[in-house]
């Protein structure tokens, strides 16, 4: 049996920087580590170099504009809005129904390698568009299929993992985004200099066909180490042995994988608070982050060259991999509010500059990359949601599954009104955007420690209600408050 997880958490800060590379500390038995490190090498694999791709192609679309894609195409004002928005209406509409699709073990397993080969199709179809409805049509296209790959990853996640694990996980998974955005621009400034014209395609073509070359042998990957959820068919190198010591830690967790999803799910979840808080926290972070990830657009409309345009932005990506690291290792000692709290400061600097706006070249600089410790923020939301909701398999599921629709519903229309890309508030420095931003950062922080009051409230009151019924016994109640204190 290990040990509490809180007798093993470090709490100087040696201890916390220790934390980001002990995954598999000595209160573990070794036939637990040995589970663990099966799980990393199949599940964590996989979902990484899985997420990683899709950040890739997420970010393409706006490398390739900058780099050849509006002229080719004789593109005027809106356009990279309408793209994000083909991209994110059926991301929002088929969000829930993949998430719950994801939810089921007999289908688990298969779903994303499968996915990744139509990706791969799409994406190869995007580096040949000759007009912008082609490139609308094919970006609803992947919106649609990639609906599961970010909220369906984290289900699995919390499934697998509990605890500190989860963080740790949820960090390293997490850090593939601004990883692939780092390569996505890399690659896209290589394209234009090495493989701009050969065999008549223009740079921001080959990035595509670069994406596509890429994403096929990790879907073949996927079905030959992806193992889905404990209850899944397991994969080949997975003993029975291995399965049932990971729903025994399930148990000892109080973590439930399985969601058979009834109407009965829908009204229970509805009157709670968690879809509610949940849902609105991270609507805000989506919304408020939505201009931070544009500054190549600031960087072309100053004249930097197009090599420039997409390098200097990768400094953004990396402190957003360093952020998700450090700050999900912090919140595996320490409460997550603390992280998100601390990295908030950081952004309302941030969004305070570009609201002055006429400032020295150098702080606008510091501006753009501040925004990037803000990135831990959202695998500490998510795992913040599978941990308070670990217990209920199908609200875990539907609250996780109405998170990103419901933020992603707004996003579909609200950065048209807030975060125009022409006009006199237009990109890049949005006069009407920048202090919405702000005030959004200052809310989804507000809403952060909401869900922690909340949540310490209805702890309280299982503690109260089981020793009134006098239902608990002395080590219940015990892991019950020990709980508590951690997450206050």
């Amino acid at each position: 049996m290990a040990k509490s997880d809180n007798a093993a958490q470090p709490r100087t800060l040696l201890g916390v920087l220790k934390q980001t590379v002990n995954w598999y500390p000595s209160t573990l038995s070794g036939e637990e580590r040995k589970l663990l490190f099966k799980v990393d090498v199949s599940l964590l694999v996989f979902l990484c170099l899985f997420f990683f791709l899709k950040m890739l192609d997420q970010t393409n679309i706006n490398n390739a504009y900058v780099s050849g894609l509006k002229e080719d195409l004789n593109l005027e004002g809106n356009e990279l809005n309408y793209l994000i928005i083909c991209y994110n209406v059926p991301y929002v509409i088929f969000q829930i129904p993949g998430t719950l699709l994801l939810s089921r073990p007999k289908y688990t397993r298969w779903v994303l390698p499968a996915l990744e080969i139509l990706w791969a199709v799409l994406t190869f179809a995007q580096s040949r568009v000759t007009n912008i409805n082609q490139l609308y049509a094919l970006r609803v296209l992947i919106g649609m299929t990639e609906a599961p790959a970010f909220t369906g990853v984290h289900y699995v996640l919390g499934s697998w993992y509990g605890g500190s694990e989860l963080f740790q996980r949820a960090g390293t998974w997490f850090i593939c985004q601004p990883l692939g955005s780092m390569v996505s621009g890399y690659l896209q400034a290589a394209a234009h200099s090495n493989l701009n014209g050969v065999h008549g395609l223009e740079g921001w073509r080959w990035l595509f066909i670069v994406d596509g070359i890429f994403t096929l042998p990790v879907a073949l990957i996927g079905f030959l180490i992806f193992p889905g959820l404990p209850e899944s068919p397991k994969v080949f190198f997975f003993t029975d042995r291995d399965i049932e010591l990971a729903k025994e830690r399930n148990e000892r967790n109080k973590i439930s994988e399985t969601a058979k999803i009834t109407w009965g799910s829908f009204k229970r979840t509805l009157s709670t608070w968690h879809v509610y808080v949940f849902s609105a926290c991270f609507t805000a972070m989506i919304l408020s982050v939505y201009p931070t990830v544009y500054m190549s657009l600031w960087l072309k409309a100053e004249g930097y060259s197009v090599s420039q345009i997409n390098k200097l932005p990768t400094g953004v990506n990396g402190i957003q991999i360093a952020s998700s690291l450090i700050g999900t290792a912090v919140a595996a000692v320490y409460p997550a509010w603390t992280v998100v709290t601390f990295t908030t400061i950081f952004a309302v600097f941030g969004s305070i500059c570009m609201i002055v706006w006429e400032i020295p070249t150098s702080l606008k600089f510091v501006a753009w990359y501040c925004f990037g410790t803000t990135a831990v923020q959202s695998p500490l939301l998510y795992s913040i949601a599978n941990q308070f909701i670990k217990n209920d398999a199908e609200k875990r599921a539907i609250v996780m599954g109405s998170m990103m629709t419901i933020s992603y519903a707004f996003n579909a229309w609200a950065p048209l009104l807030i975060y125009p890309t022409a006009g006199e508030y237009g990109a890049p420095q949005w006069k009407k955007g920048w202090p919405t931003a702000l005030a959004l950062f200052i809310v989804q922080w507000l809403l952060f420690l909401l869900a922690y009051v909340l949540h310490n409230r209805d702890e309280k009151r299982k503690v109260n209600e089981r020793l009134e019924n006098n239902t608990s016994t002395e080590n219940e109640v015990g892991v019950i408050e020990e709980t508590f204190s951690k997450s206050t």
